[in-house]
Formats: C-alpha cells, sequence, structure tokens
C-alpha cells in the first residue's frame, strides 16, 4: 500500500497527490501500530534495545529524507516525480525483508489466536494516561516542526539560521531516541526519565519565551532533546505497560490513532494564538503549559504496572 500510494502521488495531478497521500497515511498508521506489538513478541528480552534503535532509525531516516528529496529533484535533475519514486524503491525493499521474515516466522498462528480474543483497553486508566502522553508529545512535535522557523525569525533570525536551527532540532534528538528506551526498559519505573524530559522541554521554551537570543541554540537543543526522549518513550509505554503482543498493538492503536488526532490540533491551534494575538508569547505560554499537562500524563503512565484490561470473550452467569 506504501509503494502504491507513493507512485500514485508521483502523478502530475491534485487528485492523484491526495490519494496516494491517503493511501500513505493508512499504511503507515499500520506499520506505525503494528511495530512496538512485534517487538513485544519476538524481542521480549530486548524490549528497550529495539524500541531505540527502531525509533532511531525512524528519526534519522526521516531527516535524511526531508533534506535530500529536494537537491534529487533540483540539482540531480530527476524532478519531484523521481525523487519520490526513489523512496518508493525503498519501500520495496522493505516488502522483500518482511515476506522473507514472515515465511522464516511460526509465531503468525499465535499471534491470530491473540487477535480473536475482543479485549478493550479504552476501559483503562492506564490506557488513557499513556494516549494522552503519545498525543501531546506529538502535538509539541508537529508545533515545533511548523512554527519553529518563524518563532525564531521574530527574534531577527534570518531564514537560512532559522532553517538550521530546525535541523538542529531533529539531529539533536536522534541519540536520545535511542538511549532513553534503553534506560526506560532497565527500569520498571519510568518517572525519573519523564521528569527530566519535561523539564528539558519546559527550559527550553521558557528560553525562546524570555527572548534571550544569544542562546537561542541552547534553548533549541533542549527542546529537541526532549523531543526526541518523549518520543520513545511514548512507544516504550506500548511494550512495558502490556502482558501480551496483541495488548501491546491494541494499546498503540488507540495511542495512535487518537493521540494523532490530539497532536493534529497543535499546529492550527498555535498559528491561530499567533494571529490572534500578534507575537509568540502568548503561543510559547500554551506550549509550556502543554508541557506542564504531557508531565502529568506521563508521570501516571510511568508508573510500574500493566494494563487493567477486561476480556470481553467472557460472559457473567
Amino acid at each position: 500500500m506504501l509503494t502504491f500510494g507513493i507512485g500514485i502521488r508521483s502523478i502530475s495531478s491534485p487528485y492523484t497527490l491526495l490519494i496516494g497521500t491517503a493511501f500513505l497515511g493508512m499504511a503507515i498508521a499500520v506499520g506505525n501500530v503494528l511495530l512496538p506489538s512485534l517487538v513485544k513478541r519476538d524481542f521480549p528480552r530486548h524490549i528497550g534495545l529495539m524500541t531505540g534503535t527502531y525509533s532511531a532509525s525512524m528519526n534519522l531516516l526521516a531527516a535524511i529524507a526531508s533534506g535530500v528529496s529536494i537537491p534529487l529533484a533540483t540539482q540531480a535533475g530527476l524532478g519531484w516525480q523521481g525523487s519520490l519514486l526513489i523512496w518508493g524503491s525503498l519501500s520495496i525493499l522493505a516488502m522483500i525483508v518482511w515476506l522473507i521474515q514472515r515465511r522464516s516466522s511460526g509465531k503468525t498462528a499465535e499471534v491470530s489466536s491473540a487477535a480473536s480474543k475482543q479485549q478493550s483497553v479504552l476501559k483503562s486508566p492506564l490506557a488513557w494516561y499513556i494516549t494522552l502522553f503519545m498525543g501531546l508529545q506529538s502535538f509539541t512535535f508537529y508545533v515545533n516542526i511548523s512554527w519553529l522557523p518563524e518563532i525564531l525569525r521574530s527574534q531577527g533570525m534570518d531564514y537560512s539560521a532559522a532553517g538550521w536551527m530546525l535541523s538542529i532540532l531533529q539531529f539533536v534528538s536522534l541519540p536520545f531516541s535511542f538511549i532513553i528506551p534503553v534506560l526506560a526498559g532497565r527500569n520498571p519505573n519510568q518517572r525519573v526519565l519523564v521528569t527530566i524530559s519535561a523539564l528539558s522541554m519546559l527550559i527550553g521554551y521558557a528560553g525562546l519565551l524570555s527572548g534571550m537570543s544569544s542562546l537561542n541554540l541552547l534553548w533549541v537543543m533542549l527542546v529537541g532533546i526532549s523531543g526526541g526522549a518523549n518520543f520513545s518513550l511514548s512507544l516504550m509505554f506500548f511494550t512495558l505497560r502490556t502482558k501480551t503482543a496483541h495488548e501491546a498493538a491494541a494499546l498503540s492503536g488507540m495511542a495512535q490513532s487518537l493521540g494523532y488526532l490530539l497532536a493534529a490540533v497543535g499546529p492550527m491551534l498555535i498559528g491561530f494564538l499567533h494571529d490572534a494575538t500578534g507575537g509568540w508569547k502568548v503561543p510559547l505560554t500554551v506550549l509550556s503549559a502543554v508541557v506542564v499537562v504531557l508531565f502529568i500524563f506521563g508521570f501516571g503512565a510511568a508508573k510500574p504496572g500493566y494494563l487493567s484490561v477486561p476480556d470481553e470473550t467472557k460472559t457473567e452467569a
């Protein structure tokens, strides 16, 4: 589906652009939901290492793709269609790898059997803590990607430097998106990690709000470090707070669907507040408040324990 979406999206038409993007969104959603459950199933003793590896890989390759797509289209003379089709070759490679993996795996029946049990994570308070933590960390991420260059521009930074700051934000998150899951997997309680991460982002936003532009690099790095840590922690919670691969998939589906729905509001809300107030003080204040709420839900999600998931296959006498 991902390869098909890329191919359709490469056709020069506004309709194929929208249709292809829809297929891309569906394919990415399925992959995002399933990966935590596969880690839970296949690497139960190395959850932190594997989660850190794939979250860091996601961030690294996304940053590379963002950086080289335009040069491939312009300087390499491939055009934007050719540039997009290159990423289609990677999805074909992934499909081949997973077809081989599927043939060599003897656990398909086990997962299918587990999936047949009707369990609802919506009734678990812990699931809601994790869902809101996931959504709010994504909220801050999409706001950063959308508006950070404009915030820095308002403080006198030119477009080129502001763009580099956005790149720095993404790259400083990479080592922490790998290290944090490893640390989280070694301790049943992740509250210290949540506290440090939230404090880092809060200081970063407060620094941008203070107008101390000479320290903008520091503020951006603190926000980026926290972003990488929060993202990987949210992925870890899918596996650390569940007992089975099916529960991990169910929690991942709930947290990512509802979480990204909440996150989608972020760029629009912050942009509206900027237009309504004529500046970035109110938006940055709101972002600081979001971080406080993020910490509250993250603190609840980081408490040791598992989901209390009712088994709806059982009926009362």
